[in-house]
C-alpha cells in the first residue's frame, strides 16, 4: 500500500493507531509514510494530539488530489490484473453449426490480432444443451436463439435468415420464392436443432403441419441429402451461402428468420479475457461487421 492511501486511510480513521490496526502495520510505519508524503509536498497535511488526526488546512486542500491519486492507482492495479488474464486467458464458448462455421472463427481472429496468447475452448451443440452449459459454468459464455434462453442476461447480436433448399431441378425451384404451404407438402428433411427449432415453430404459427421424412442434427449432412434429391429443408442462409454445392436456395415469404443472441450468467465474475471478448464481440455487431 503507498504512502498516499495510508494518508486517507489515517483521515477516515481519525487516528494514526486505529489506522495502523486496520492496515495491519505498526504505528511507526503509517507515521512514517505519512510524515515521508508531508515532506514530499513540503506541507503539515495532519495536526497530531491526544485525540487523534485530524486535517490541517494544507490537508483539507490536498485531499481531493490525493483521494484522486488513490482512485487511479486502484483502476491502474485493476487494469494490471486485466491485462495479465488476456496474456494467457482461456475462453470456453457454447455454439451451435451455423454461428461456428460462420462468422465466428473470423471474429476469433480479429480478437488474437490484439491478445494472441488467448486461447479458445469451443462447445458445439443445440440450443438447450448451450444454455445448460452457461447455467453450469462448462462454458463463460455461448451464442443462441434469443427467444429460447431463460435466466439468463441475454442480448440480441443478428437476424438470420432461414433459406429453403431445394434439389436440382424441382419444380418450385423456378420461383423466386417459396411459401411454407408448399413447403408443407414436400418431403421434409428436418434440421433437428433440439428442443426449439425455428423451422417447426414456423410452419406452428402458420398452422401447418410438415411432412418431416428425416430428422438430421448436421447442416451438411441435410445439404448432402437434398442433393441427392431425398427432400427438401430450411436452412440458414449462412450455412447455405458458404456452401457451393448444386441445390436450389430460395427465399420463403413470409420470412423465417432467427434472432442469435450472445448469453451469459454473471459479466462480473467471468475471466477477464471472457469479459473482453464479449465486449469486442458486441462492439463488433454493432459496427456491422
Amino acid at each position: 500500500m503507498n504512502r498516499y492511501e495510508v494518508f486517507v486511510k489515517v483521515v477516515e480513521c481519525g487516528s494514526f493507531t486505529r489506522a495502523a490496526d486496520e492496515l495491519g502495520y505498526t504505528q511507526s510505519a503509517v507515521s512514517q509514510m505519512v510524515h515521508t508524503l508531508e515532506e514530499e509536498l513540503s506541507a503539515v497535511l495532519l495536526r497530531r494530539d491526544k485525540g487523534g488526526a485530524a486535517l490541517s488546512a494544507d490537508g483539507e486542500q490536498y485531499l481531493p488530489y490525493i483521494r484522486s491519486i488513490c482512485s487511479a492507482h486502484r483502476e491502474l492495479r485493476m487494469k494490471y490484473d486485466e491485462m495479465q488474464g488476456l496474456m494467457g486467458g482461456n475462453i470456453r464458448i457454447g455454439t451451435f453449426t451455423s454461428v461456428s462455421r460462420s462468422w465466428l472463427p473470423k471474429l476469433m481472429n480479429e480478437f488474437r490480432k490484439i491478445y494472441p496468447f488467448v486461447h479458445f475452448e469451443l462447445l458445439q451443440g443445440d440450443y438447450r444443451g448451450i444454455e445448460e452449459w452457461i447455467s453450469d459454468g462448462r462454458v463463460d459464455f455461448g451464442f443462441t436463439c434469443y427467444n429460447e434462453v431463460k435466466g439468463l442476461t441475454v442480448i440480441p447480436l443478428r437476424k438470420d435468415e432461414m433459406l429453403a433448399a431445394l434439389p436440382p431441378g424441382h419444380p418450385l425451384a423456378q420461383n423466386g420464392s417459396v411459401t411454407l404451404e408448399e413447403l408443407s407438402k414436400e418431403p421434409l428433411i428436418l434440421l433437428d436443432e433440439g428442443d426449439f427449432s425455428v423451422a417447426l415453430d414456423a410452419f406452428r404459427r402458420r398452422g401447418l403441419t410438415p411432412d418431416i421424412h428425416y430428422k438430421v442434427t448436421d447442416d451438411y449432412t441435410v445439404i448432402s441429402m437434398v442433393e441427392q434429391g431425398l427432400g427438401v429443408a430450411i436452412l440458414y442462409e449462412l450455412v447455405l451461402k458458404n456452401d457451393s454445392r448444386r441445390l436450389s436456395a430460395l427465399h420463403i415469404a413470409p420470412p423465417v428468420e432467427r434472432t442469435t443472441a450472445l448469453a451469459y450468467r454473471n459479466k462480473r465474475t467471468l475471466p477477464a479475457a471472457a469479459r473482453r471478448f464479449i465486449d469486442f464481440a458486441l462492439e463488433y455487431f454493432k459496427a456491422g461487421k
